[in-house]
């Protein structure tokens, strides 16, 4: 994967943190020296529940090009029941990574032509104290593991920031909890 320029979109349900997560990995990607960071959240009829995405753009260079990312180069789902309702790998390019909040393992899913990264966040944030549905700093744990773009520790404090007045450090342990526990796929 091409590291001077990465474009991730991700995928969630209102109220579930797709924003918060990507504003996290956001904020990891400044301080690892990306020069580029642009985030277009995308709004409509967003209600608590409904699917939802966002982009966010990291690169090496400054980036000008503010509109939402149609050919992306991963995919973060924190939500596996959104693969039934939304093609969430639309435009996802050959090669891409996909990864992915699920209960099941690797070989439940067969995507062509994209590696896949799978973990549990949601049962993994309850291991680590959080209340159920909260994965918004979890799913930070298996972007760093899958991708390879930000360190983890970097990671780990960009949540702690995030969630200064909410429990950063089980926040920062359930994204650490999850970045051990995420299993990848390369090609198929």
């Amino acid at each position: 994967m091409n590291k001077e320029k990465i474009d991730i979109r991700w995928h969630g349900r209102g109220g579930q943190g797709a924003i918060t997560a990507a504003k996290i990995v956001a904020n990891g990607a400044f301080i690892s020296g990306y020069k580029g960071v642009v985030m277009a959240p995308t709004f409509g009829t967003e209600r608590r529940g409904a699917p939802v995405f966002t982009s966010l753009k990291i690169s090496t260079n400054k980036i000008y090009d503010l509109s939402p990312i149609e050919t992306p180069d991963m995919v973060v789902v924190l939500d596996h029941t959104l693969l039934e309702e939304v093609n969430v790998t639309a435009g996802l390019k050959q090669g891409g990574l996909l990864i992915i909040n699920t209960p099941m393992g690797l070989e439940k899913y067969s995507f062509e032509g994209v590696q896949l990264a799978v973990s549990d966040v949601t049962a993994h944030a309850i291991d680590s104290g959080l209340p159920q549905g909260v994965v918004s700093s979890g799913i930070i744990g298996a972007f760093s593991k899958a991708s390879g773009l930000i360190d983890i520790d970097i990671l780990v404090k960009a949540v702690e920031e995030e969630f200064k007045d909410k429990k950063p450090r089980i926040n920062a342990d359930a994204a650490r909890l999850v970045y051990e526990r995420t299993q990848i796929r390369g090609l198929i």
